[in-house]
């Protein structure tokens, strides 16, 4: 295994921007996320029960190692508004070294 398929990045989103920075502050704050941010104002279009939706939402960039994501999955899912909050993993490829043990290094 590449050492940086231990690392991923996960796209989430929450209703508001308060939301998102307390789970953010949440998930840096155990050691869940190396970091994440956060990008306002998009305009989500979904279904809903059966319901056409349309919202803003705050998009959030998480950047964590795989091994942490149950956790990370269960903190999030404590701590968000939505009934079924979007978490998605992604596998980082590769990067920049320097960041890529940064990530190990706050996420222990």
């Amino acid at each position: 295994m590449k050492s940086s398929e231990k690392y991923c990045w996960v796209y989430m989103t929450a209703g508001s921007v308060e939301e998102a920075k307390s789970i953010g502050q949440i998930l840096v704050g155990q050691n869940l996320a190396a970091c994440v941010n956060l990008l306002e104002n998009m305009t989500s279009i979904y279904k809903w029960e059966e319901k056409l939706e349309e919202s803003q939402e705050v998009i959030m960039i998480v950047k964590t190692r795989k091994i942490l994501m149950p956790k990370l999955i269960e903190t999030v899912k404590t701590h968000h508004s939505y009934e079924c909050p979007c978490v998605l993993e992604l596998p980082i490829q590769g990067g920049n070294p320097e960041f890529l043990r940064r990530i190990a290094t706050e996420t222990e």
